[in-house]
């Protein structure tokens, strides 16, 4: 059974066949980027300067001003620094690079040259600085972008350039939620209840062929034999997760991995946790979910998707229920064979059961840090969430999270034991 390979031309630059986007849609993509981030941004500060929240350092948090430069400094490492960029994935990691149109550039924004906690120092620069330098890259990404060859090598860095800010602009909703900073958007609706879908054994091909953008945990696509399964047609609702909460879920240790029980227990003594992260309130007599959203208790609708719980919650509410988290190939075959049935996904990350790993074929792409260091230490995430850019809603896309991270909008679904 073949695997979906997404057209090749994009229709927008909302559509997930971005990956093949030419250099007119392209240019059009990375404005849009730009002004999505420059948009959250100005969030955050008016949220500071009308003292809304306080800005608290946390060890799974960037500094959002921090990030916006790191941004700006990404795109101009790869693209306009980067002599060998026209190489694309045959690039070397540490190509030979022209300096910044800012001196000081890698030493306020390099990862690997500034430890975390430094990001947070006040010298760092201010908003007004950082959005000139967010300007000022985005201008000499795109006369580069003008004059490149319409061809997947050449494009490569221009691609990588767009989805890296897509993803760090979910990371700065992510943050806001963690600090309770009041952004509105569209949360999740609610769900209609189905049976579980019932698919068929077979082969299923697994991974993207060649040809456009392809991120390097993605590499390459590889056949793979699928027994007959049974999986949920949505994600577990709040409803679903309550009956597990209310049932002592979390006081039963049997249901726990020893590594969830023993974080559970931290979680416990050290803020009394008793359901995921943000719930003020769940189940009791009124049945109600009581999350906070952005800084607001919010009531939950049971129809809508749990979520904002680690791995371990999870997989305990599957011991509970007598299923499994679904295997990363399940979810995969499921999404691209079942959508006609009811197949619902894009309203959270979805937690699977596999550990990350490289698939057959892997090779580690020029930015290197992004999937190799996380090797057989993170759980595959698939799907997105409400948070995700459109374009970055492709169903092949390999996300990946270490099991105790809750802070992401993420949820799960089940299969049959």
């Amino acid at each position: 059974m073949p695997s979906v390979t997404p057209l090749a031309t994009p229709a927008s630059i909302d559509s997930p066949g971005m990956r093949h986007a030419g250099r007119e849609l392209l240019s059009l993509a990375l404005m849009d980027a730009r002004n999505h981030t420059l948009h959250l941004l100005a969030a955050w500060e008016e949220a500071l300067a009308g003292g809304q929240f306080k800005l608290t350092p946390m060890p799974e948090m960037e500094p959002h001003m921090w990030l916006g430069g790191h941004i700006g400094w990404f795109a101009e490492y790869w693209t306009g620094r980067n002599t060998q960029r026209a190489l694309g994935r045959g690039c070397p990691g540490e190509p030979t690079r022209l300096a910044s149109i800012e001196p000081r550039a890698d030493g306020w924004w390099n990862p690997g040259l500034v430890p975390h906690a430094r990001r947070w120092d006040a010298g760092m620069p201010d908003s007004a600085a950082t959005r000139a330098w967010l300007l000022e890259t985005l201008e000499s990404t795109l006369e580069l972008l003008e004059k490149t060859r319409e061809d997947d090598d050449p494009l490569y860095f221009y691609r990588l350039a767009l989805f890296h800010e897509d993803q760090r602009g979910e990371q700065l909703v992510v943050m806001a939620q963690t600090l309770g900073l009041p952004l509105k958007l569209d949360m999740p609706g609610g769900m209609q209840a189905r049976e579980p879908l019932l698919v068929p054994a077979g082969r299923w091909t697994l991974g993207s062929p060649r040809g456009g953008f392809v991120l390097d945990n993605e590499q390459w696509a590889h056949e793979v034999e699928v027994p007959e399964f049974e999986i949920d047609a949505h994600p577990v609702s709040w409803s679903q997760y309550m009956e597990f909460v209310e049932d002592g879920g979390y006081d039963r240790e049997p249901l726990w991995q020893a590594q969830g029980w023993d974080w559970l227990q931290e979680k416990a003594a050290g803020e009394g946790r008793r359901g995921p992260r943000y719930v003020e309130q769940i189940g009791g007599a009124g049945g109600a979910v009581l999350q906070t959203r952005f800084g607001r208790d919010t009531r939950m609708a049971g129809a809508q998707p749990a979520m904002h719980m680690s791995w371990w919650e999870a997989d305990a509410w599957c011991r509970w229920a007598g299923r499994r988290l679904p295997a990363e190939v399940e979810w995969d075959m499921a999404v691209h064979t079942a959508g006609r049935r009811g197949f619902r996904w894009g309203d959270v990350h979805e937690w699977t059961a596999t550990t990350f790993r490289p698939w057959p074929g892997f090779a580690a792409g020029p930015w290197a840090a992004y999937s190799q260091p996380w090797f057989g230490l993170t759980k595959v995430l698939r799907g997105a969430s409400f948070a995700t850019r459109a374009r970055m809603k492709n169903p092949g896309q390999r996300g990946f999270a270490l099991p105790w991270r809750d802070d992401l909008f993420v949820g799960f679904r089940s299969c049959a034991a």
